[in-house]
């Protein structure tokens, strides 16, 4: 069996609505030339890893955590803006199929995107779904080894 890619569109019903503070944040944070990091949202453990080691880099300088949710949703956004017009944007994916990294690459453009496969890092969890099965203290450790992967390759030239 022969495999293809397709491209595929999801349709998203337009709003005129704005998150008050994603507005003061995106336009704080693009005019402060931070550096978007986006995350996996999965449900299983693999995004919750993901999603743990995106907030904890975004507590570093010069990064900031960008809403995934606005920025698909709200193209007119001060958030959707603000990971638009950045040079660069970093993305945390849970694992393997990227899900987030494929539709980015289209929306901000391959080459600003600067992309990490978050289960590379640790390599476990694999036949585990639920959060729930892996005791948060080992879900926050887990989550720095992949921050301190990231970090390591970013400050190695990642964002050049």
């Amino acid at each position: 069996m022969s495999e293809t890619n397709t491209i595929f569109s999801i349709e998203v019903e337009d709003t005129k609505n704005r998150c008050p503070i994603g507005e003061t944040v995106g336009n704080r944070n693009m005019a402060e030339g931070k550096i978007p990091v986006l995350s996996c949202e999965g449900a299983c453990i693999r995004g919750e890893i993901a999603r743990l080691a995106a907030n904890m880099i975004a507590k570093e300088k010069p990064f900031a955590r960008a809403c995934h949710g606005e920025l698909l949703s709200v193209p007119d956004s001060a958030m959707a803006k603000w990971a638009k017009s950045a040079k660069k944007v970093v993305l945390i994916d849970g694992c393997f199929l990227r899900c987030h990294g494929r539709m980015l690459e289209n929306l901000i453009g391959k080459e600003k995107l600067v992309q990490f496969d978050a289960l590379s890092v640790y390599s476990k969890y694999t036949d585990v779904f639920d959060i729930d099965d892996v005791p948060e203290k080992e879900r926050i450790e887990t989550a720095r080894q992949v921050v301190d992967s990231v970090l390591t390759r970013l400050k190695d030239g990642d964002l050049q």
